[in-house]
């Protein structure tokens, strides 16, 4: 089945496109606690999601990511709630649906797809074609909701971006797919972002754009974004960073990202080769807003090197992907965080 491109059609129009910023973040301040599966307020509070999207859409967002994130059998499994997934990614599409069709213009809605939680065979229990169903019914209802895109993000291993992608193109719809290089510059299954273009190669349908989220820090994200722009130049590449560099206070994550760093992001990244450019964790409706005014503003420049990222921004806080090495910690915990 050949799938609708929407994200080229806006990119013909607009040149580049901002997407949405941190999911998980805006719902702690709006009341979710903590152990909570933001997917199950698609159905308790309904209101609050519409919220999240329509404050992205009112900074100027033109693609906003589903309140799906953890929507696969497996994630949901964790709150019970594993015999629920086409119903919950269906209404977390409706209402992003809702939202992006009162914006009076177009707004992309983009499913999002996290990652299982679950290791592939040889390292886990789970098969590739046991994801690749897990996928599917998880894509099929955000299809029957109104998604446009599967966003499948925040992904470490390749086979398992694969997976999405093949259940995606199963189920008809075009997608995406970033990777987390939050692994000294390396996802933590040790995929580089150079080789980030070629994780789906042989499949029936390309996708629609690639690229990274999450991860460490706005200047690390930077230099993944050069190695993947360098490989590729012609590919749409998505880049969707973390608002600064997380900092635990007591038992909380903060993050140093101001609206004047993001917005130095944003230029960078679009000087980069970025397509797409958004926010990931830590990223607010107002850095959203402050990113869409620099955007617009901005007249794409010189490619910068990674000293000038570091100058511009900040240190960064991965080593250089040159070698496998354990994950650290900090990764840990942002990885399983996901679309915080």
């Amino acid at each position: 089945m050949t799938a609708t491109n929407p994200i080229d059609a806006l990119l013909a129009e607009k040149g580049v496109l901002l997407a949405d910023g941190a999911t998980g973040t805006n719902l702690f301040a709006m009341g979710l606690e903590a152990g909570e599966a933001p997917e199950l307020l698609n159905e308790t509070s309904p209101g609050t999601i519409a919220s999240l999207h329509q404050n992205f859409v009112d900074a100027g967002a033109d693609i906003i990511l589903t309140n799906s994130f953890g929507g696969t059998r497996h994630r949901l499994k964790l709150h019970h709630a594993q015999d629920r997934v086409h119903d919950l990614n269906k209404r977390a599409a409706e209402i992003a649906r809702s939202v992006a069709d009162k914006a009076g213009r177009k707004v992309i809605v983009a499913g999002s797809v996290g990652p299982t939680g679950e290791l592939l065979v040889p390292l886990g229990a789970m098969t590739y074609d046991d994801a690749v169903d897990a996928f599917a019914e998880q894509i099929e209802g955000l299809k029957a909701g109104g998604a446009e895109v599967a966003w499948i993000e925040t992904m470490s291993a390749p086979d398992e971006i694969r997976a999405a992608a093949e259940a995606a193109i199963r189920v008809g719809l075009p997608y995406t797919y970033t990777g987390s290089f939050d692994t000294a510059g390396r996802t933590m299954m040790g995929l580089l972002p150079k080789d980030i273009h070629g994780v789906v190669d042989g499949l029936s349908q390309a996708p629609l754009g690639v690229g990274a989220n999450c991860g460490v820090g706005a200047s690390d994200i930077l230099a993944s974004l050069l190695d993947m722009t360098e490989a590729k130049p012609e590919a749409t590449v998505i880049v969707k960073g973390n608002c600064g560099i997380p900092e635990f206070r007591g038992s909380e994550i903060h993050y140093s990202g101001t609206p004047e760093l993001m917005s130095d992001y944003v230029r960078l990244a679009v000087d980069a080769g970025a397509r797409i450019v958004g926010g990931c964790c830590g990223t607010s409706f107002a850095h959203l807003a402050a990113m869409r005014k620099a955007l617009d503003a901005h007249t794409k420049a010189a490619r910068p090197t990674v000293e000038t990222i570091v100058e511009r921004i900040g240190p960064m806080r991965n080593k250089v992907a040159t070698a496998n090495t354990p994950e650290t910690s900090e990764g840990r915990r942002e990885r399983r965080r996901g679309r915080a």
